[in-house]
């Protein structure tokens, strides 16, 4: 196997802890953080123009929030949530939609199922339905289809990263092979057998090897398109998460394929999405860029 994929087995399982069970480091992550978040997101909904719990499959999160800046022929910010697929919902991230239609862009806020509820697969899978349903019903919901960039933090990165991974018609017969525009992976997941091997973390993802192979980006999904990705990692993060951004890049980037890596300066994996919703950072302008903004 390939060196950048066996790393891992070099560190003990308290060391594997230390480099990914990232809120045991934030001990204001549930007083501070997430409350901030929080209240943010509510004043967010209360003041855009927003329609919110839109079904697009039969799952109990299977919901997303629509936030829309007054020209449905803006480009589209599909957001997917972090979490380690076991925690959060897309409420909690109203907030970043706020920056984005101030500047003419529209957001979908995309809630899935968690584990253990269901597997790392299924919430692929909810994934692809959504980026589906809103090409299909885009008129509906008052977005235009043709400028889909998706983005996620965290395990919302593994998902972005396994949307640029779908063959859509394979998918969809109606859907086209070009429907995501650009992608922006942020800390992302890229290979998952070290946070298999994060016992406090696998705990309630219940993933298996077979399962950790199946559904790494860096084990059998390579982006079936050649359209851009920015893919983002804090300044602060942890060695393992830089190289889980660092390889990623390294595998995929082509000459035809841009893949960019953009480190957020001095922040860790929480405080940059605070970065992000500030207009005036180098990061939100470069989210707008791969927009083509």
């Amino acid at each position: 196997m390939n060196e950048a994929l066996t790393y891992h087995t070099r560190f003990s399982p308290e060391e594997f802890d230390a480099q990914y069970n990232l809120r045991a480091g934030r001990p204001d992550y549930e007083a501070t953080v997430i409350p901030g978040w929080v209240r943010a997101s509510e004043i967010a909904r209360k003041t855009l123009n927003c329609k919110t719990g839109i079904r697009y499959g039969d799952g109990k999160k299977q919901m997303l929030d629509a936030f829309h800046c007054g020209d449905n022929d803006a480009p589209v910010l599909v957001y997917f949530h972090g979490g380690y697929w076991q925690r959060g919902d897309k409420s909690i991230y109203s907030f970043l939609a706020a920056p984005f239609v101030a500047a003419g862009v529209n957001v979908v806020v995309i809630g899935y199922d968690l584990c253990p509820d269901v597997t790392i697969t299924r919430i692929s899978q909810e994934a692809r339905e959504a980026i589906a349903f809103i090409w299909r019903n885009a008129e509906e919901l008052g977005v235009n289809r043709a400028r889909l960039t998706v983005m996620g933090h965290s395990a919302g990165g593994h998902i972005t990263q396994m949307m640029m991974a779908t063959d859509w018609p394979a998918f969809g017969k109606d859907l086209p092979a070009g429907l995501i525009k650009s992608g922006i992976p942020v800390s992302p997941l890229s290979y998952l057998e070290p946070v298999r091997l994060t016992e406090a973390l696998n705990t309630g993802i219940r993933m298996d090897a077979a399962e950790a192979e199946a559904e790494s980006p860096m084990t059998g999904h390579p982006p079936v398109t050649d359209a851009p990705q920015m893919v983002v990692v804090g300044g602060a993060e942890t060695p393992e998460f830089h190289r889980q951004a660092q390889m990623y890049v390294n595998a995929y980037a082509t000459s035809v394929r841009r893949i960019e890596l953009y480190v957020v300066p001095d922040v860790d994996h929480f405080d940059e999405l605070n970065v992000l919703a500030d207009p005036a950072s180098p990061f939100f302008t470069k989210t707008l860029a791969m927009m083509g903004l």
